[in-house]
């Protein structure tokens, strides 16, 4: 074969290998990894009403989601349980619900308002808290019954109330708040603010502010632990996208995220 001929050969010979390993690459990107969550087909807003508390863990969870999920933006409406609860009820436009308590998951499905039954995602507890050093010394519920001592709480039809009001009984503590909050994240500004002493918040709130305060343990909040459900809105906008985000909620990528913060597995 001349030179000239054996070059011309190589030249469609290789041509040929370059269009075979391109078939082979491209034709099928199953095989490619694909981030945990993700979903093919995924788009538009979903929009997630959940518990104040639950503000940094769900902020963070919605942002691998979106990375996931590269078609779809998460909006979150973080407030007290009780009060989105009723936003639900009332019409407001909401694809996903998480509460800080079942007794507020109720109030959604008893009204017909929940697409399926409710899952457990996480559990929390109360700790006090106080200003960074705990000038004070507080080292239990007891502390706080002092007549000049201010405390915060929530308000009793929000969750982080009703634990509270649980707790304080469990441990026989008369204590007569200063101020009612309508959130966990309220009642911690007042700390941080210097307007209180002292506030029952939940454990992975003064973890998250633990800059500005410190959180006490003390052992009558077992008997106040709240079991957080989340379900997709019956009449949801985006259904479909607001299951895979309830999916991602539940996935390892989305516990890891909720134990970081300190959430206890339900």
């Amino acid at each position: 074969m001349s030179g000239r001929r054996f070059r011309v050969a190589l030249a469609g010979l290789t041509a040929s290998a370059v269009v075979a390993l391109a078939g082979c690459g491209g034709g099928d990107d199953s095989a490619s990894p694909r981030p945990e969550g993700g979903g093919a087909g995924l788009t538009g807003n979903v929009t997630v009403f959940a518990a104040a508390s639950l503000t940094e863990s769900f902020t963070r969870i919605g942002k691998d989601f979106e990375a996931a999920n590269p078609g779809v933006r998460v909006t979150f409406s973080f407030a007290g349980s009780s009060a989105l609860a009723t936003q639900i009820n009332e019409g407001a436009p909401a694809d996903v619900f998480a509460s800080a308590a079942p007794a507020n998951m109720k109030v959604v499905t008893d009204a017909g308002n929940g697409a399926g039954a409710p899952t457990t995602f996480a559990r929390n507890q109360l700790v006090v808290v106080v200003p960074k050093g705990n000038p004070d010394g507080v080292t239990g519920l007891a502390d706080l019954t002092g007549p000049d001592t201010k405390v915060a709480l929530c308000a009793e039809q929000v969750p982080c109330g009703a634990a509270a009001r649980k707790a304080l009984d469990s441990a026989g503590v008369g204590l007569t708040p200063v101020t009612l909050e309508q959130d966990v994240k309220a009642a911690l500004s007042k700390v941080k603010l210097g307007e209180v002493d002292a506030a029952l918040v939940y454990r992975t709130d003064a973890r998250a502010a633990a800059d500005d305060v410190d959180g006490i343990e003390f052992p009558e909040s077992a008997a106040a632990v709240n079991d957080y459900p989340i379900v997709v809105v019956r009449n949801a906008p985006n259904p479909t996208t607001a299951q895979a985000f309830v999916s991602h909620v539940l996935s390892d990528t989305g516990r890891t995220v909720l134990t970081a913060a300190g959430f206890q597995a339900p």
